[in-house]
């Protein structure tokens, strides 16, 4: 549990440091579209939730949830895909990839509650 939790941190620090430092970017190969416009979308507290649920047995709390919905189905999941890749993670690729998509349909579930309470309040107070 300890080498996952230091492996959370790291790709955490990688994927925030990357957005600012140049030096850190991905390789040629992988989409720049991933460090230019999905990284900057989620606070850094969002994403360690996000990380530490996916990859360990964290939970994503409903603020963030709202963030990753905000953020955007096709940036999570080149995210996580992105990370659940590395050398010390991939052979687990297909539990983390369900548990990305599990986070997803929680978090749309969410919003979608929390948006039609807002709208019920919004009514009820006309």
């Amino acid at each position: 549990m300890a080498r996952l939790s230091i492996t959370m941190v790291f790709f955490l620090v990688l994927v925030v440091t990357s957005g600012y430092v140049p030096s850190f970017a991905v390789e040629e190969t992988e989409p720049k579209k991933l460090w230019d416009q999905c990284v900057v979308k989620i606070s850094p507290k969002c994403a360690m939730d996000i990380i530490s649920q996916v990859f360990g047995n964290g939970v994503v709390s409903i603020p963030c949830c709202q963030e990753l919905v905000k953020e955007g189905k096709e940036c999570h999941d080149t995210l996580i895909k992105y990370i659940a890749n590395r050398p010390t993670l991939i052979a687990n690729e297909t539990k983390y990839l369900q548990k990305r998509d599990e986070l997803w349909a929680q978090c749309v579930s969410v919003s979608i509650f929390i948006e039609n309470r807002l709208i019920l309040f919004q009514h009820n107070n006309m």
